[in-house]
């Protein structure tokens, strides 16, 4: 989170899911930009964000009305080692360390929030009781991100 506060943006810890609220908000009062992140991070190929911790996302979201630029982002962060099994043993194999900021939009229907998977490989899909639909988010580039 130290990333996020610079000298134009502040960004706070809200707790996350034990306490019903997204993980970060961060504001750019200079451009009017709320960002309500809900942040997962993991050693596997797929990171996961249930349906309740995005409803969470949009009810804050809609609090803020009067900030021009409001997104939901996802961040996913996939850390330098991947967890595999071998031989019924859990280890560790070294990979290349990732993130993703996906800009998450409404784009199921009404009532039916779906929970969304994030792959290794940037890919993100919605997941439903009749399965998974592939769907591409937009990338949200942080301003702490290199050119």
């Amino acid at each position: 989170m130290n990333r996020l506060n610079s000298r134009n943006w502040i960004a706070k810890r809200l707790g996350g899911s034990s306490v019903g609220l997204p993980d970060i908000i961060a504001v750019n009062n200079n451009k009017a930009i709320l960002l309500v992140i809900e942040a997962k991070s993991g050693t596997g190929e797929s990171l996961y964000v249930p349906s309740d911790q995005i409803e969470r996302c949009f009810s804050i979201v809609k609090m803020f009305r009067y900030y021009n630029h409001k997104y939901v982002i996802l961040a996913f962060k996939f850390l330098r080692k991947k967890r595999i099994k071998i031989n019924n043993e859990l280890s560790y194999e070294k990979r290349k360390l990732v993130e993703y900021y996906k800009i998450i939009e409404p784009l199921w229907k009404k009532g039916k929030t779906p929970q969304i998977k994030c792959n290794y490989d940037g890919k993100t899909f919605l997941i439903t009781s009749n399965g998974s639909i592939e769907i591409n988010f937009s990338n949200y580039k942080m301003h702490f991100q290199k050119k």
